[in-house]
């Protein structure tokens, strides 16, 4: 089983409201899921373990599954785990060379 870390970025900031839910639910007190507040926004860091990166991101959102008005924005993956995982590819690909020209 791989280790994938990845970031869900929230559509609004919790609400006070929400974030005492948050912080009642054993699912987001497990270790695997983190909130990081900042002014504006709300995010989760994420470290699931799953044999795919989808399977690991849709554990991730099953959290908020039965959490009324709170929406995922975005998923931001970390270059650091693709790159861990075997998944990190060049951005550019280089041209190869041209044969010798006889």
């Amino acid at each position: 089983m791989r280790k994938w870390h990845f970031t869900l970025h929230l559509q609004e900031p919790l609400t006070p409201e929400q974030a005492d839910t948050v912080d009642g639910l054993d699912r987001f007190n497990d270790g695997r899921i983190g909130r990081v507040e900042s002014p504006g926004h709300t995010e989760f860091s994420c470290l699931f373990g799953a044999e795919s990166l989808t399977d690991a991101v849709a554990e991730a959102l099953g959290f908020f599954e039965d959490f009324p008005g709170v929406l995922v924005r975005s998923v931001e993956l970390n270059a650091v785990a693709l790159d861990h995982n075997g998944m990190a590819t060049p951005a550019v690909v280089p041209v190869p060379p041209l044969p010798d020209a006889p």
